[in-house]
């Protein structure tokens, strides 16, 4: 586990330039680190840097970059491979010299070439440099665990496990890709393969980069709508069978994730998902499993006395500490420095709480993470299902609704959930149920950007062309069409997959335990886990209501029903209370018309007027689609990113 950067570039970066590059991730890596400079071929020069936290083989032997025996193969590499010990058998015939996974993907690419991404299971980002053919890989897991970034500087990249050794790469103009904000502040992440900067790009989940002589191609090996249309196929008709099955790979999948020669543990927020891991992983150890849990002085969110309970009933080492509204502010400050680009989901607070206070005792953290997206967990999933149920009714209250009373139409004085299903109507964003005027909102925001450049839904993206390799320029996909599924929930999931879960939570959870030098393992989203969830029929899943059933079902062979039985609650900071209170001077100060007009990047009347009003009135509420603090949270966030990284 570690963090990784490096260059192939004609314009040659120094040694000493790399290693400051480098630096800027000592939280990803406080061990050890790693700068190597390679003369390739056509006056190219290939940088590789590492910063690593030791996980496996803590000895030197596992220092990176490394290289094969035979000196053809240079890589670096974020992450684990969890089956490396079974391929280590398979790949008797090379001599390794270290004990870590690290030389495991060397070996398996010496003898299946790239095809070796067919072969490793785990959570990764790898640069590989290959000298007989003169190519240079970049290779993300399948979901989207570890993250890869890359700037493409004319027929130079650049890459790095974050933005900062990008941003501090010689040479490196941080211009912003304006038509990506609006998007942000709705959504408040950006989706890959977009980032904040022009010309630097996300490498999107379970894809590869080559880089061959200033050429760039890339393709994906791992696709969740292909898996999911070839695996759902052989659906699994009995139920006790798929209930078995899914048993059986979650627990191989928990065992391969506590190989570690470093402290290991469990965050236990006493919810099914990390109940049942924690169950699991408890069930494989000779000792009590160290679980952490933090908890809050709020009834309505707070699940820390039940993960106590689950805790006692399992008999873990439990530690749970209670946070103070205080200690979840300080972190506001820190949001910036860690997530690189703005990112303003919430619940990253919590994120980095737990793993600052997990990393105390061990190095390796098992959560839950997954279980919402693979088996039907969010609530958005009972809303997506009503709305399939209403749309027929949605339709006739959206024809009636055009009819004028006074001066306006009927519709708007119907009630704001009526709206929502009838103005439902585009195909292509069934399971969205965004308020459009909240959207037109966000879009407001940004000057200069023409309306029709703005994809006007909530989850339309610029996304590369896989069916035709040879296009490498971002084409404009309506994302819902892509997965052929007329049941709601499912194309709701499967856009999850693809989106939320790898660009929102997996970004989330990384940045937050990665600040605190802790490596975060996620046992549901192991490939055999994930591709075996798409064969169980969506009946086990959602069973009469009941949401993540098959899941709770194993979840009660560990843990009487009556500690986990309960309503899904949430984590949520009182952005309305912070932005109208301790943090209002600096929003005013970031929303003066003086300040947005120097910036060049917002409507500056629109967001001064905007800001203004919402701090006299308040936040109405999500159910009102007024809920005006999460825009101000969003433009709050970005603000904040900006004053550090690109102040004016």
């Amino acid at each position: 586990m570690c963090g990784i950067c490096g260059y192939v570039s004609k314009k040659r970066i120094t040694e000493d330039e790399l290693r400051t590059m480098n630096d800027t991730m000592i939280h990803r890596g406080p061990d050890d680190s790693g700068v190597e400079l390679y003369d390739g071929t056509n006056d190219y020069v290939i940088g590789f840097a590492q910063r690593r936290l030791a996980i496996q083989d803590l000895s030197p032997l596992g220092h990176q970059p490394m290289h094969s025996e035979n000196g053809r193969v240079s890589i670096v590499f974020n992450g684990e491979i969890y089956n490396f010990l079974e391929l280590k058998k398979e790949l008797s015939d090379y001599t390794f010299r270290s004990n870590c996974d690290t030389e495991v993907i060397i070996a398996s690419y010496l003898k299946w070439g790239i095809d070796m991404v067919d072969h490793i299971h785990g959570m990764f980002a790898i640069a590989l440099y290959d000298r007989e053919t003169d190519e240079i890989f970049l290779i993300r897991d399948r979901i989207g665990k570890k993250p890869l970034f890359y700037w493409v500087d004319g027929e130079n990249i650049v890459f790095g496990s974050e933005l900062k050794p990008i941003m501090k790469c010689p040479g490196f103009k941080p211009e912003i890709r304006k038509q990506v904000i609006s998007r942000y502040l709705y959504q408040q992440y950006i989706a890959a393969p977009e980032t904040i900067f022009t010309d630097v790009y996300k490498l999107e989940a379970g894809g590869i980069l080559r880089f061959h002589h200033g050429e760039i191609t890339k393709w994906k090996y791992w696709d969740v709508k292909k898996v999911y249309a070839e695996k759902s196929k052989d659906q699994i008709e009995s139920y006790e069978e798929a209930k078995a099955g899914l048993k059986e790979r979650l627990k191989k999948s928990v065992a391969s994730r506590m190989i570690a020669d470093v402290p290991l543990g469990t965050f236990l927020s006493g919810g099914y998902d990390s109940s049942l891991i924690t169950a699991i992983a408890q069930e494989h150890s000779d000792r009590p499993v160290k679980t952490f849990c933090i908890g809050f002085d709020v009834p309505s969110y707070n699940e820390a006395e039940y993960a106590t309970e689950i805790a006692k009933h399992l008999g873990t080492d439990h530690t749970e500490l209670y946070i103070t509204e205080k200690e979840m502010f300080d972190q506001v400050s820190s949001i910036a420095q860690y997530y690189d680009e703005p990112f303003a989901d919430n619940s990253e607070i919590p994120s980095m709480l737990v793993s600052k206070l997990a990393r105390k005792d061990v190095t390796v953290a098992l959560s839950g993470d997954g279980g919402d997206e693979f088996f039907c967990g969010y609530n958005i999933y009972d809303n997506v299902r009503t709305a399939q149920l209403l749309n027929a009714p949605g339709h006739m209250v959206n024809s009636i609704g055009k009819l004028p009373l006074g001066s306006g139409k009927l519709i708007d004085k119907m009630p704001f959930r009526v709206k929502v299903v009838a103005g439902n109507r585009d195909h292509e964003t069934k399971t969205q149920l965004v308020s459009s005027g909240y959207i037109t909102s966000a879009h407001a925001f940004v000057s200069g950007i023409p309306a029709f450049d703005i994809p006007m839904t909530a989850m339309e993206y610029l996304k590369t062309d896989y069916n035709n390799p040879s296009n490498q320029q971002p084409v404009l996909y309506p994302i819902e069409s892509l997965y052929n599924v007329k049941n709601y929930q499912i194309r709701r999931m499967l856009l999850d997959m693809d989106t939320y879960l790898p660009d929102d939570i997996l970004v989330k959870m990384d940045r937050a335990s990665m600040k605190y030098s802790l490596e975060n393992r996620c046992p549901i989203m192991d490939t055999e886990v994930m591709e075996y969830s798409f064969r169980i029929p969506h009946s086990f899943k959602y069973h009469k209501g009941d949401k993540k059933h098959i899941l709770k079902d194993l979840a009660y062979d560990y843990i009487p029903r009556e500690l986990l039985e309960r309503p899904k609650t949430g984590f949520g900071v009182p952005m309305d209370k912070w932005l109208r209170g301790p943090l209002k001077d600096q929003l005013l100060d970031y929303s003066n018309v003086d300040y947005l007009k120097k910036q060049g990047i917002f409507d500056a009347d629109f967001v001064s007027k905007y800001i203004d009003n919402y701090i006299v009135n308040g936040d109405a509420g999500p159910a009102t689609g007024a809920n005006y603090s999460k825009i101000a949270w969003s433009f709050y966030i970005f603000q904040q990113w900006y004053e550090r990284y690109l102040c004016i």
